[in-house]
């Protein structure tokens, strides 16, 4: 099962998305030039809002986690800091070489080789070990308890919690959402149930070198020239953005359960989650130089399918880049094009199984022959979860 969104949201003078040389990011298409918004940029933004508008456990993307987070907690719950720092990098140098990597982790500052995304459940587990660990007594008593811990544990590290009892292991929302990449086999990687496209322009590229000068509000008369000259690339435009969502693997991430498995659990919860993803993929905006540029823009359009057929994006409605006429909307143009593929596709493909949910503030071609009726997106999400989950 698959939950797509397909947008369209057009902004105008900005900086979205810059690149190595701080110029506007950009991808060729259709044999021209689009401007981009890299995928981890989007991701990156819709974490954030989401960070602020879901109540699942929140995660940590940090070298610093056993410095920063377990031993700081410990100390506040009355560990001395010196066996705190031991246990914990007992703890921290076990964990890891039981999952493959040696001297991962730093024995004097338990600084990591490398970022690792953490849940707050893991922290609560790692905490409550070490505790346990200080409760037997002395500090060759506490390594020994930590050292059976991990030998009964060793498989990977989600079992090791999951032998402590909690239920929910997976790494906060965005572990669950967007995966848990390594560049090592530190933790087990969780492979991401949301599957983000670049966003690009659905017609050619037009961008404008802004130069601007700053002035030195305590220059005297014959002191000319301003006190700073720079440059940014700005560009405007109508971006498409895809987006997939596989349920039964989002599901397992979120719950813990074999994805096979994804009907028979209690998704109330993934509902909630699904529903500010999309939100966070129809409102928030991605954006560099926000004091310079105020990049704030909503999706004008969003159609949203639910189905078990493989995903298809609708880019190539945009193969054949947008031309602007000067009569009609440039986005009712864009808007048409997708209409315009969604047809092509059916003609040859066939109905092939997906449900439809459109929302849009400009007309929609299928509205009166598909009965794709355009409506509030609060009411297509529901009705797209509605379709996946039931009652």
């Amino acid at each position: 099962m698959f939950l797509q969104v397909h947008t369209l949201t057009s902004y105008h003078a900005t900086l979205l998305n810059r690149d190595e040389a701080g110029l506007a990011k950009r991808i060729p298409f259709g044999g021209v030039q689009r401007l981009r918004i890299s995928s981890q940029c989007l991701k990156r933004h819709w974490r954030e809002w989401l960070t602020e508008n879901t109540t699942l456990p929140k995660g940590l993307r940090t070298r610093h986690f056993f410095s920063r987070e377990i031993v700081p907690r410990l100390i506040e719950q009355g560990m001395d800091p010196d066996l705190a720092n031991k246990l914990v990098f007992h703890l921290a140098k076990g964990m890891l070489s039981a999952a493959g990597e040696k001297d991962a982790v730093d024995k004097d500052t338990l600084e990591m080789k490398q970022p690792v995304l953490f849940g707050k459940p893991e922290a609560d587990f790692m905490v409550q070990l070490v505790k346990q660990g200080e409760g037997m007594g002395d500090e060759k008593a506490a390594l020994k308890f930590l050292d059976d811990k991990l030998k009964a544990g060793k498989k990977n590290f989600k079992a090791l919690l999951r032998q402590a009892g909690f239920s929910d292991p997976m790494a906060g929302f965005e572990g669950a959402l967007f995966g848990r990449f390594v560049t090592s086999d530190i933790l087990a990687r969780v492979d991401a149930p949301v599957h983000v496209a670049h966003a690009f322009t659905t017609h050619a590229l037009d961008t404008e070198v802004d130069f601007f000068t700053v002035v030195d509000d305590l220059a005297e008369d014959e002191e000319t020239g301003a006190a700073h000259a720079n440059d940014m690339e700005l560009g405007a435009g109508i971006f498409y953005g895809y987006v997939v969502v596989d349920i039964p693997l989002l599901i397992s991430n979120l719950l813990g359960c074999d994805p096979g498995k994804w009907r028979e659990q209690d998704a109330n919860g993934v509902r909630s989650v699904l529903s500010s993803l999309v939100q966070a993929i129809a409102r928030v905006t991605p954006g560099a130089k926000l004091g310079a540029t105020a990049p704030y823009a909503r999706a004008e359009f969003a159609m949203l399918e639910t189905g078990e057929t493989q995903p298809r994006s609708m880019a190539n409605a945009f193969l054949q880049p947008v031309v602007f006429d000067g009569k009609s909307h440039p986005m009712h143009q864009s808007v048409n094009a997708i209409a315009n593929y969604l047809d092509g596709l059916e003609s040859m493909y066939g109905i092939t199984g997906e449900r439809r949910y459109v929302s849009s503030m400009h007309a929609w071609l299928r509205e009166k022959e598909k009965g794709e009726k355009p409506e509030a997106l609060e009411t297509v999400i529901e009705k797209s979860l509605h379709s996946i989950f039931g009652e």
